[in-house]
């Protein structure tokens, strides 16, 4: 197992990611573009986590954990348009937010 795959941060990640695409799938009609950006910030998340833990240096590394926390903090204000136009139901973006918290928190550590 490749060693990010361990990372509570990663794994949180991809847990988000399935949400994040289930929620995706239960958008109305006319809401690519929203659809499309949320599909894209939630793969960042993980893709930039891999990343940074492939760097060597640990600058190059805190700079993609940053780059996934602002993917991350993107992501819930996606949720937040969703929420405030009620497009799709409020148990999945309450969990959502429960597993961006613990994302940003770890990730703000690791960017240090």
């Amino acid at each position: 197992m490749l060693s990010f795959k361990r990372l509570d941060v990663y794994q949180f990640s991809i847990k988000f990611l399935a949400l994040a695409y289930d929620i995706i799938a239960s958008l109305p009609r006319g809401q690519a573009k929203l659809a499309d950006q949320f599909r894209r910030a939630s793969t960042s998340i993980p893709l930039n986590i891999a990343e940074a833990a492939g760097k060597v240096s640990p600058a190059e590394a805190a700079h993609h954990f940053a780059i996934a926390r602002g993917s991350a903090m993107e992501c819930s204000a996606i949720l937040d348009v969703i929420r405030t136009t009620r497009m799709t139901p409020g148990s999945q973006m309450e969990e959502g937010d429960e597993i961006l918290t613990r994302i940003v928190a770890m990730l703000t550590k690791l960017s240090r």
